[in-house]
C-alpha cells in the first residue's frame, strides 16, 4: 500500500461539449407537424470538443489542465509544466512521488522523456490505453456527466466544468 501512496495517475480525456440526441419518436395528430409544440430543433455536428488533462493520487485529485490545440509533445511539457509539479506539491507528494502516465505517442517522445528524466525521475510504466490500470479513469466517468447539463459553447462548458470538478480537488486540499 505505501507504494501505490506515492503514485500520481495522470491522463487527458476529450469531453464532448453536445452531442446529437438519437432517434426521437413524436406523436402528433395529422396536419399539426408544423405546428410549434411539434417541431423540434436539430443539431448537425455537436458542438465540439474539449480536451481535459488531469491528475489524481490516493489522496484526491488536482490541476485539471484545458487543451485548447492538438496535443503534441511540445504542447504536452507545457501541461506537465504548469500542472504536475504544482499538483503533487498540493497533494503533499511534492519530492516523492512516481509519475504514472499510459505509453501514448505523445507520452514516449524523446523531448517528453527529457523533460521527465529532469522533473520526476521516478516513473511507473503501464501499456498504453489501459483504462483497468489507472484509477483517473473513474474520474474521467465521473465528469462525464457534466457534459449532460445544458452548455452552449466551449468556454461555459470549461467554466462550468472547473466547477464540477471542484469537490473532486478539495479533498487534496483539505489534506
Amino acid at each position: 500500500m505505501d507504494f501505490w501512496k506515492k503514485v500520481i495517475f495522470s491522463d487527458e480525456s476529450k469531453f464532448e461539449i453536445f452531442t446529437p440526441p438519437s432517434i426521437q419518436k413524436i406523436w402528433r395528430k395529422n396536419k399539426t407537424a408544423l405546428e410549434p409544440k411539434n417541431v423540434l430543433s436539430t443539431l448537425k455536428y455537436g458542438g465540439g470538443n474539449v480536451m481535459v488533462w488531469g491528475c489524481v493520487a490516493h489522496n484526491g485529485a488536482d490541476n485539471l489542465a484545458f487543451i485548447d490545440n492538438k496535443m503534441k509533445s511540445l504542447a504536452y511539457i507545457d501541461v506537465l509544466r504548469h500542472n504536475l509539479l504544482d499538483s503533487a506539491k498540493k497533494l503533499s507528494m511534492e519530492n516523492t512521488f512516481i509519475f504514472q502516465q499510459d505509453n501514448d505517442l505523445k507520452h514516449t517522445a524523446i523531448v517528453i522523456e527529457t523533460w521527465l528524466l529532469y522533473h520526476t525521475p521516478r516513473r511507473l510504466e503501464t501499456p498504453p490505453q489501459s483504462p483497468d490500470l489507472n484509477p483517473i479513469e473513474n474520474v474521467w466517468i465521473h465528469l462525464d456527466k457534466f457534459r449532460k447539463k445544458n452548455v452552449t459553447n466551449k468556454e461555459n462548458f470549461k467554466k462550468n466544468f472547473k466547477k464540477f470538478g471542484t469537490p473532486l480537488t478539495q479533498k487534496s486540499q483539505r489534506n
